[in-house]
């Protein structure tokens, strides 16, 4: 299979990579700093698929630009999903292909799902209050981010205590705290914490490389050639 990188940071470096480990050719990247190729530079005849890991800024205007192209894209940039809606009516238009999520780790997937069992059943029983914590990188520039979002939509979906989330400490028991932080290198770490006056329950990821973000990746850009549609993890990993 012939890929496509868009943005050729950790992570664009990291799945070229594991393509080719896995047996794929790097069609084209797509960089400010590492090329000078535009993705009108490619078409069908000479990619497969476009994977694209950049910037909150940029993304939108790169899944433009693929799907115009006729190339499936699997996206992971986070950060720009107030432009989710246009993407998806574009998607529909061209008859295209797009593949998103805010993680690609198989266990964060697994996460969100178990996230939303528990929530379901902390709210049968009562009792429980609930806060989102997540720790990244200083380079991380999107705050909360896309994975904290996800787990924090599913809360909420399943908890109807909780009305609204908040990036900060909560201030009425109707809002959902996410606290948001930066340090190191961290990769990622996200955990759901419930409390009560008689005890905790915490359910946590922690990522420890960049190497499960990228193999989700590839598992997207081998699956989603000659489908047409919006689709996510759920239906990759038939969750």
């Amino acid at each position: 299979m012939k890929i496509l990188l868009i943005g050729y940071g950790k992570m664009g470096q990291t799945i070229g990579a594991l393509a080719q480990q896995r047996g794929h050719e790097i069609a084209g990247i797509v960089d400010l700093h590492a090329s000078q190729a535009s993705i009108a530079d490619f078409s069908p005849a000479t990619a497969d698929v476009a994977v694209e890991f950049t910037h909150p800024d940029s993304a939108f205007a790169n899944v433009q630009a693929c799907l115009r192209q006729g190339l499936p894209v699997v996206c992971g940039s986070t950060g720009w999903l107030h432009h989710f809606e246009e993407a998806k009516a574009l998607t529909e238009e061209v008859q295209g292909s797009l593949f998103y999520a805010s993680n690609y780790s198989v266990g964060v997937n697994l996460f969100f799902h178990f996230n939303e069992y528990i929530a379901a059943k902390m709210n049968q029983f009562g009792g429980y209050d609930v806060a989102v914590r997540e720790i990244h990188h200083t380079h991380k520039i999107d705050q909360p981010s896309g994975t904290a979002l996800t787990t924090a939509e599913g809360i909420l979906r399943h908890f109807p205590a909780k009305s609204t989330w908040r990036n900060a400490p909560a201030e009425t028991p109707a809002e959902l705290a996410i606290i948001s932080e930066r340090a190191g290198e961290a990769v990622g770490t996200h955990i759901v914490t419930y409390t009560s006056d008689v005890d905790t329950l915490e359910l946590k990821h922690e990522a420890h490389s960049r190497e499960g973000f990228a193999l989700g990746a590839l598992l997207a850009a081998e699956w989603l050639p000659g489908r047409q549609g919006v689709f996510g993890m759920k239906e990759l990993l038939d969750l």
